[in-house]
């Protein structure tokens, strides 16, 4: 099942949407939470089943809004594709590098994002997210993993280079929080539909592809990803923890950095698309 948030910021509708049809679910849930997502899916169904859910009213005309409501962390990993790490002039690493993004970076897939004064290397990344659907620590095992995600979607995992290289001394931050640094969505699909070992994922700026690769390729895999985050932290329901993104981007020294006006559009197989433009603040 896929869910989605649609309407004004900070006032979206829940929205489930089965077999193409967007059913409005605030009947059921105030808004699309990793604890939602938990057994949200058999709620929804119960209620389709039952004859009390309805259609949202011409969907195309509502903005979307990011999948999940504001998540309490946003936590990444860097270079989980060989050749993205080759591309960035390191060695695969054995074992994930983490890193943080703030929460209020998550936005509307669609929505415009502003480049930071003085910001000159403003770079792409497509990644598939996974957002946490039961609390996690200290799982025993790899495979109990699986059991705590709620769904994925899709995160544009947006960097500023030099801030990032240059200005964080090794640690990154700098790099990965500007505004609106995370458009998200536009929708979260339920582990059922999606393998996550198996997807394409695309990305394309002002129409030209950059970025054709498949989640194949990542080093670990979402399961991997989760065991190892709960042996250091404890993973509450609504994170996201953006998995990685493939070769393609402007770092590579391959393509121009991002300007006023470009719009990038990002793409992973069974998820969805989204599209923004970036504009000078």
């Amino acid at each position: 099942m896929k869910f989605a948030r649609l309407g004004p910021l900070g006032h979206e509708t829940p929205v489930a949407i089965i077999e193409g049809t967007k059913y409005d679910i605030s009947s059921l849930t105030g808004d699309i939470t990793g604890e939602f997502l938990h057994d949200g899916g058999e709620l929804v169904q119960g209620a389709l089943d039952a004859g009390t859910l309805s259609s949202v009213e011409n969907p195309e005309e509502l903005r979307v809004g990011a999948p999940i409501a504001r998540p309490q962390a946003v936590i990444c990993i860097g270079q989980n594709y060989a050749a993205h790490a080759a591309e960035s002039g390191a060695q695969p690493p054995s074992t994930p590098i983490v890193f943080m993004k703030h929460p209020n970076t998550v936005v509307g897939p669609n929505d415009t994002v502003p480049l930071p004064p003085g910001a000159e290397k403003v770079d792409w990344e497509v990644e598939l997210a996974i957002v946490i659907g039961r609390r996690a620590s200290y799982l025993g095992s790899i495979e109990e993993a699986a059991a705590h995600i709620g769904g994925y979607t899709v995160v544009d995992d947006i960097s500023e280079r030099a801030w990032q290289m240059e200005q964080s001394l090794g640690q990154w931050s700098k790099g990965k929080n500007g505004e609106s640094f995370a458009p998200t969505g536009p929708v979260v699909v339920t582990p059922d539909e999606v393998d996550p070992g198996n997807l394409g994922l695309r990305s394309w700026v002002n129409g030209e592809l950059r970025q054709d690769s498949t989640t194949s390729d990542m080093i670990f895999s979402v399961e991997y990803i989760v065991w190892h985050l709960s042996q250091y932290m404890v993973l509450e329901p609504g994170d996201l923890i953006c998995t990685g993104t493939p070769e393609g981007v402007a770092f590579s020294g391959r393509f121009p950095y991002l300007a006023d006006g470009d719009v990038v559009r990002l793409e992973i197989d069974g998820i969805g698309t989204q599209e923004h433009v970036f504009r000078s603040k």
